[in-house]
């Protein structure tokens, strides 16, 4: 496997867009943070912050939010060009700020199953 992706599988939105890269892509480790104990050990990230963002550990280092997704989209060739787009200046701060909004937005629309994933 090239890297691991941290996810919330319960969160509608997420699954949808991660089941599309599953079907595309097979050189991942998916990790879905909702039912896997492993993952706040693995990431030493809290539960909260792995809720409230996707997460990608490549080579010992993670990565979170739209630094994830270009960690993620250069490992899936049909991606690869937004990658490589999103690593522009311009163009990476304004997907920063879309991106810290809508996981924003996912994290309170999905807040219930922060108590879960605490326990886990």
């Amino acid at each position: 496997m090239t890297c691991k992706v941290y996810f919330n599988n319960s969160c509608s939105i997420c699954k949808f867009e991660i089941d599309h890269y599953k079907k595309i892509t097979k050189n991942i480790d998916w990790v879905d943070i909702s039912t896997n104990n492993k993952a706040k050990k693995e990431t030493k990230i809290s539960a909260k912050n792995l809720l409230r963002r996707l997460h990608v550990k490549k080579k010992d280092k993670i990565y979170q939010g739209v630094d994830a997704f270009i960690e993620l989209w250069a490992e899936i060739p049909r991606f690869r060009f937004l990658a490589f787009l999103l690593k522009k200046p311009v163009i990476y701060q304004l997907s920063w700020c879309l991106y810290e909004l809508f996981a924003l937005f996912l994290f309170y629309k999905n807040k219930n199953q922060l108590n879960k994933i605490e326990k886990l």
